[in-house]
Order: structure tokens, then C-alpha cells, then sequence
């Protein structure tokens, strides 16, 4: 079978729900990550957060909770990176199995396609899982990287190291922060593309769904509103 053939394999609204999922997949994480001015997201919220944070734990003795929560954050990423891992291994094992789905699929009426069609729509979950685990992998690294800086902050708040430190701990900190949210934002998707075994009007039902999810959740969720409130001792 040559590669136009393998193309005639799905329609025209395949191709369209695909491009659909990737756009809306790379869409809401443009948005998350510049948001209006006016309306920050959840992510850039607790961007500010970190940094507070860090400034808190210059004079914090000892410094016991703060290692313990960074410490939190990298078993986060360990567990969702070894779950990618088991997802990716489950996958592979699926497409040795095409034959087996086809039927499965040809006794719900879901469609009767040849192998090769379910193989790729396989591929696609796995590659936005693939994605996913680099991401959880580098976030992991990075908090890492950040309790580093962290154990390098002095514990006298008068150095002159002390700030600038913490500063670049907090930093690292909301890259960590960044690439482990944008690992779950790809396992969201990667759930709403097996959708497509169903066909491109699932597929595309599911990228909606999942898109209204990730966005509510980072800009009109109860969660951000609590974040917006201003403590009463700083209210004017």
C-alpha cells in the first residue's frame, strides 16, 4: 500500500477533527501562558505565589517545610511521568493487537476500517503521551534544579545573596511549574483523542469538552477567584 493509499484511509472530517485536537491542544496553552493583562490565568497567578514564597523562606527557620514541599512536587512528577509510562506501554501492546480491536470494533458497529486506520489513531494518543512524560521528565529535573538553589539560599536574610538566590529558586521553580502543567494539559488531550476510536464527530466532541475544561479551570474556576482575593490587611 503506497502513502496516497494509506491517506484514502480517513475522510476529509478525520483530518479535520486531528487538526482540531492539535490546534485546540496547542491553543489553550498559548492562552494560559499569555493571558490578558486583565484576566490572568491560574498558572500566571501562582507564578506570583512562587515567588512569594521564596521570599518567605529566606527568614523561615527552619527551613524543614520547604524542602518538604518541594520535595512533594517531584514525587507529583515521578508519579505522572512512571503513569505516562504504563500508558505509552499499554499503547504499544495495543497496536501488536490491531487485528483484535478491529473486531472488537466491527462487533459494536463501530466501523469495519483496516488495521492500519486503529494503528494510527493509537499513534496519536501515544504521541501526545510520549510528549507528556518528556515534559513530567524535565519538570522533575528542574525541581530538582530548584532545591538546589534553594539549599544554596543563606540563612542569613542580611547576605546580599540571600534574595537574589531565592529569587532565581523561585524562577526555576515556575519553569518546573510550567512544564509539569503543560504535561497535564497533554494527558487531558491524549484521553479526549482515543474519542476518535469512535469516529471525527467524538473526536472533535471530546477536544470541546476537554478545551472548556482546561479553560474554565484557569479562568473561571472557584480556585482563581480565591486566588484574586486580597488579604484584608492589605486592602486599601
Amino acid at each position: 500500500m503506497t502513502w496516497i493509499d494509506r491517506t484514502l484511509l480517513f475522510s476529509p472530517l478525520d483530518y479535520a477533527a486531528v487538526f482540531c485536537l492539535l490546534t485546540a491542544w496547542l491553543w489553550i496553552g498559548w492562552r494560559i501562558e499569555h493571558p490578558a493583562t486583565n484576566k490572568p490565568s491560574v498558572t500566571i497567578l501562582m507564578a506570583d505565589f512562587r515567588r512569594d514564597w521564596m521570599k518567605q523562606m529566606v527568614t523561615r527557620q527552619p527551613r524543614m517545610f520547604d524542602a518538604q514541599l518541594i520535595g512533594n512536587m517531584r514525587q507529583a512528577t515521578t508519579f505522572f511521568a512512571s503513569t505516562s509510562m504504563i500508558a505509552i506501554g499499554a499503547g504499544l501492546a495495543l497496536i501488536g493487537n490491531t487485528e483484535r480491536l478491529a473486531g472488537v470494533a466491527a462487533d459494536l458497529a463501530i466501523g469495519s476500517a483496516p488495521a492500519m486506520v486503529w494503528e494510527i489513531k493509537i499513534l496519536i494518543a501515544l504521541l501526545l503521551l510520549s510528549n507528556a512524560f518528556l515534559k513530567f521528565v524535565w519538570a522533575h529535573r528542574l525541581f530538582g534544579y530548584c532545591a538546589v538553589l534553594m539549599a544554596a539560599v543563606p540563612n542569613e536574610p542580611e547576605s546580599e545573596l540571600a534574595y537574589p538566590r531565592a529569587s532565581q529558586a523561585a524562577e526555576i521553580s515556575i519553569t518546573a511549574a510550567r512544564s509539569f502543567n503543560k504535561a497535564l494539559r497533554t494527558i487531558y488531550f491524549a484521553l479526549a483523542s482515543a474519542a476518535w476510536m469512535l469516529g471525527p464527530i467524538a473526536l472533535v466532541a471530546a477536544t470541546v469538552v476537554t478545551l472548556a475544561i482546561l479553560y474554565r479551570r484557569e479562568f473561571a474556576s472557584h480556585s482563581r477567584s480565591v486566588l484574586l482575593q486580597t488579604p484584608p490587611d492589605t486592602q486599601t
